[in-house]
């Protein structure tokens, strides 16, 4: 009897001490307070009082030079950060109600670590390599980095990036020079390239004839020599020696003197070499 007593005394105690509000579950967008789910206030406010039986939370817009970025019940914004001239910080993005300002380093320095509060001067980057503004704001310690195919870098800067080679296609010209990391691309007109092409190839092509025709020439030359020689080699026939051909006979006939005689008193035509043979009578 006594030890139901005493079970009963705990649980009435027990059930004296708890509360409906033990059991409450809110929205994310939502908060517990004294047994009841009160809203949050909204990014770019600030709680100024909490709900209770009768009334909502009460919250208020941040004040000028303070954000609230989130959903919240904080009766306090947070600050803008202050870019320091001082540390070599600049504005990147002006802060508002709902976001903080952002600082980035002053042109020609970088961060000096990755929580950038302060920047320290960059080395220059050599012919080859340029300058990437996104590695700064990255907070990357060196912000120099080689140029890619198709650009170049011809100076010793802090500041100046890889710039892209100079396309000859678009200004109606060819390509003279192939550009490199530290030289751009140098172009020439296309009709100059023709003609620098066709001009070799002419010269070589009159080259050959002109070989051509001196080798002819020489050629022809030196067949009219050999034909010479050999001419001048064979001993010439003399009239003695040489045989009489038909033609000579009849030529020789046909010219024979003739010998005039006295026939009468009357000269009489006889050819040379044949016997005069007059008649008696004749002589008579």
């Amino acid at each position: 009897m006594e030890r139901l007593g005493l079970l009963g005394f705990l649980g009435v105690v027990l059930l004296g001490c708890w509360e409906p509000g033990d059991a409450i579950r809110c929205f994310d967008k939502q908060y517990e307070h004294k047994g009841k789910c009160c809203n949050r206030c909204q990014p770019g406010e600030k709680l100024v009082s909490e709900c209770n039986g009768t009334e909502e939370s009460f919250c208020t817009r941040c004040e000028s030079g303070h954000y609230q970025q989130s959903w919240t019940k904080e009766r306090h914004c947070a600050p803008h950060d202050i870019c320091e001239d001082n540390a070599g910080l600049i504005v990147k993005t002006q802060g508002n109600a709902t976001h903080n300002t952002v600082c980035q380093c002053q042109a020609g320095m970088h961060c000096s670590d990755t929580s950038c509060q302060t920047c320290v001067e960059n080395q220059p980057c050599q012919r080859g390599f340029g300058f990437v503004a996104a590695k700064t704001v990255a907070r990357m310690s060196s912000p120099c980095e080689p140029c890619a195919e198709g650009t170049f870098s011809n100076v010793s800067s802090k500041t100046e990036p890889c710039h892209p080679w100079t396309s000859c296609e678009e200004k109606g010209l060819v390509v003279k020079v192939k550009g490199t990391n530290t030289s751009d691309v140098i172009c020439e007109s296309g009709r100059r390239s023709s003609l620098s092409v066709l001009i070799p190839i002419t010269a070589a092509v009159v080259t050959c004839l002109v070989g051509i025709c001196i080798y002819c020439l020489v050629h022809t030359d030196s067949r009219r020599r050999v034909q010479k020689q050999r001419e001048a080699g064979k001993p010439r026939e003399s009239p003695e020696t040489r045989q009489p051909t038909e033609v000579d006979v009849e030529l020789e006939e046909e010219f024979i003197p003739v010998q005039e005689t006295l026939l009468g008193g009357q000269p009489v035509a006889q050819e040379d070499g044949k016997e005069s043979r007059i008649s008696e009578q004749e002589r008579l």
